[in-house]
């Protein structure tokens, strides 16, 4: 039975501040965490670094997977059955618990293989501060997992004020702790690792015991009624396993990136990782309605009301486009004030340039349909269909045709960034808006509530 879903304007824009604010708000706290960081040596900047980019794997990876879940949670509520979509966020959060705990095991028990297979042969102090920072970081895995499964079941509810207030807490309690340890205290690269470690297990506490109050539709109070759901569990992993395994490639493929400009010289390494901080920048207002999207349309899907989906779906892409444009052309315009900061040199400042402005231009044409399309289709269950042209995408368009620019046709990092945002940006937005028009994601929206 069709049943009409309404979001008026005002209810959207509740939803997708309190996103807006907490994506600038984590993309500042980062800014100011490499700051102290640098203050402690080169040696804790390249070990933190060097950990971060397989914690950020581990963050892609269970963030997919509460997205996945996010998705069934609201087409439950679309669907006015509270009772599976309660049900929907209990299989949600053992599931990423279970996870979490075996691949943090397997972390510490690997630890050794896996730092020097990554990271190869690296100085002794680098690789002293790369195994204190590990050992520490690690154990927040788990925290991120249950943090992400509890911010995903508020956002199912539209209580996104919650996440909002709860990734506050959990950035003040890492810069105030970096603060306090490294210039109050002296410490030295576990300066930097016991904040994170400490406001991730905050946050991920927090947000769950939230969930333990009754006046919330998603809850955890009476967990002695829980009843294992293979139905409703098999749902959960087939939206977010696929988005697990396409969040992984996508930092795997970054990572390769990275290994490949790392020959390229300094200039071109300094240019790319300020154009990799500054990209973030440009997509926040995309990333924040992103998340918004997933409860609006999961909600229409749960009520079989396919046209309000794609109306909703319209709308925000709208939305998207007019403040991505505003957003990007403020930073540009900033942009070599932004540069003078870094203060680096004559050479990468020109080629960070470059590669922002290119970054920055694009975001503003082809970001929504490489990017926007695929969320809906994965708000909807068709996440296998996404998972499969993104990762052929990825290593085609973006890593071959990094290859392909960057060597063959000697344009170096810029050549990489080309490949980035224009040929791996075309290939997604051309396959996913075929998919979308053709609106084989109806059957699949159907499927989950069968």
């Amino acid at each position: 039975m069709v049943k009409d879903i309404s979001f008026s304007n005002k209810q959207l824009i509740w939803l997708i501040w309190p996103l807006l604010l907490e994506q600038i708000f984590s993309l500042a706290v980062g800014l100011a965490d490499s700051i102290m960081v640098a203050q402690v040596g080169d040696a804790a900047v390249s070990g933190v670094s060097l950990v971060d980019s397989i914690s950020v794997l581990m963050i892609y990876i269970f963030s997919a997977m509460a997205a996945g879940g996010a998705a069934v949670c609201g087409m439950y509520i679309g669907k006015a059955d509270n009772k599976n979509a309660n049900s929907a966020c209990r299989h949600l959060l053992l599931l990423l618990l279970v996870l979490s705990m075996t691949v943090t095991g397997l972390l510490y028990i690997f630890r050794d293989p896996i730092v020097t297979t990554l990271f190869g042969k690296i100085d002794t102090d680098v690789m002293s501060a790369t195994t204190s920072y590990y050992t520490i970081v690690m154990a927040s895995i788990p925290a991120v997992a249950i943090y992400n499964g509890g911010a995903a079941a508020f956002r199912s509810m539209e209580k996104t004020n919650i996440t909002l207030i709860v990734s506050s807490i959990m950035n003040v309690i890492n810069v105030a702790g970096n603060a306090l340890l490294i210039f109050g205290f002296g410490f030295g690269v576990e300066g930097v690792a016991i904040p994170t470690l400490v406001s991730r297990w905050v946050a991920a506490f927090l947000i769950i015991g939230l969930l333990f109050k009754k006046k919330y539709s998603l809850n955890l109070c009476s967990l002695r009624s829980f009843r294992y759901n293979k139905w409703i569990l098999k749902n959960i992993v087939s939206i977010g396993l696929p988005g697990g395994i396409e969040n992984g490639m996508f930092q795997l493929g970054k990572i390769v990136l990275f290994s490949y400009i790392s020959t390229m010289g300094t200039a071109s390494i300094t240019a790319n990782a300020i154009g990799g901080t500054l990209a973030n920048l440009n997509v926040i207002p995309g990333m924040a309605v992103n998340l918004a999207m997933t409860t609006v349309v999961s909600q229409c899907v749960g009520a079989q009301n396919y046209p309000q989906a794609k109306y909703y779906y319209k709308k925000l892409v709208i939305w998207t486009y007019v403040m991505t444009a505003v957003w990007v052309t403020l930073n540009l315009v900033l942009l070599p004030f932004i540069l003078s900061i870094y203060n680096v040199s004559p050479d990468a400042s020109a080629l960070a340039f470059k590669v922002q402005m290119m970054h920055g231009i694009n975001t503003i044409l082809l970001w929504v349909p490489a990017f926007m399309t695929p969320n809906f289709l994965k708000s909807t269950g068709d996440a296998t269909y996404t998972m499969i042209i993104s990762m052929l995408s990825m290593w085609i368009g973006r890593v071959g045709g990094a290859y392909l620019l960057g060597s063959v046709f000697g344009l170096g990092v810029i050549g990489v960034w080309c490949a980035h945002t224009i040929v791996d940006w075309i290939i997604r937005g051309v396959f996913f808006n075929i998919r979308y028009f053709r609106g084989t994601w109806m059957k699949k929206g159907l499927k989950y509530l069968q």
